[in-house]
C-alpha cells in the first residue's frame, strides 16, 4: 500500500475552514484542478453521499465516482473509490491549532489486481509526486478562500 499526503494551516478557525473543504457543492468553484463535480442525490453531504469528481490529471480527463464513508464534523471526512484496480482511500482532517486550523490531506492506494501491483512498483514515484502535488494545489486554492476572503463560491454566478 502507498500513502501520499500534504497539508497546511489555515489563519482560520476549526468550523470557518470546515464549511468550506467539506463544501463539495462548490468545490469546482474553489478548487482549480477540478473541472466538475456532481453530488449524486439530493439531501445533506454525509456519510453515504456518492461524488463524481473530474480533474485533469497526466493530461487526460478522469472521472472517478467517491463514496464518503466516514463524515464527522468539524473534524474529518473520508471517501473511498476503486479505480484502475486499486482502492483508494483520501481522508480530509482540519485540527484546531493554535489560533488557527491545520489541514491535513491524505490518500491510501492498495493495488487489488496484479497489473496494479506491478505498476505500483514501476510508477509509484510518478503517482506520488502527482498526488502531492495536487494535495498542495487543493489547500493552497482551499486557503485562498478561507484565508483571503475571496471565495470564488461566494460570488454571484
Amino acid at each position: 500500500m502507498a500513502t501520499f499526503g500534504n497539508s497546511t494551516y489555515f489563519n482560520a478557525p476549526q468550523q470557518q475552514v470546515w464549511d468550506v473543504v467539506s463544501d463539495w457543492r462548490n468545490a469546482e468553484k474553489r478548487i482549480e484542478g477540478i473541472t466538475k463535480i456532481e453530488i449524486v442525490g439530493d439531501g445533506p453531504i454525509g456519510t453515504g453521499t456518492v461524488v463524481r469528481e473530474t480533474r485533469v490529471m497526466f493530461k487526460k480527463q478522469h472521472t472517478e465516482e467517491m463514496t464518503i464513508t466516514e463524515w464527522v464534523p468539524p473534524s474529518h471526512y473520508t471517501m473511498e473509490c476503486q479505480s484502475c484496480g486499486c482502492h483508494y482511500t483520501t481522508t480530509v482532517r482540519c485540527t484546531p491549532k493554535g489560533d488557527g486550523t491545520l489541514v491535513e490531506m491524505s490518500m491510501d492506494a492498495k493495488p487489488l489486481t496484479f497489473m496494479a501491483k506491478v505498476m505500483n512498483g514501476v510508477m509509484g514515484w510518478m503517482m506520488s509526486g502527482a498526488v502531492k502535488k495536487a494535495f498542495a494545489k487543493d489547500l493552497e486554492d482551499l486557503k485562498r478562500a478561507v484565508d483571503g476572503g475571496s471565495d470564488p463560491a461566494a460570488q454571484p454566478a
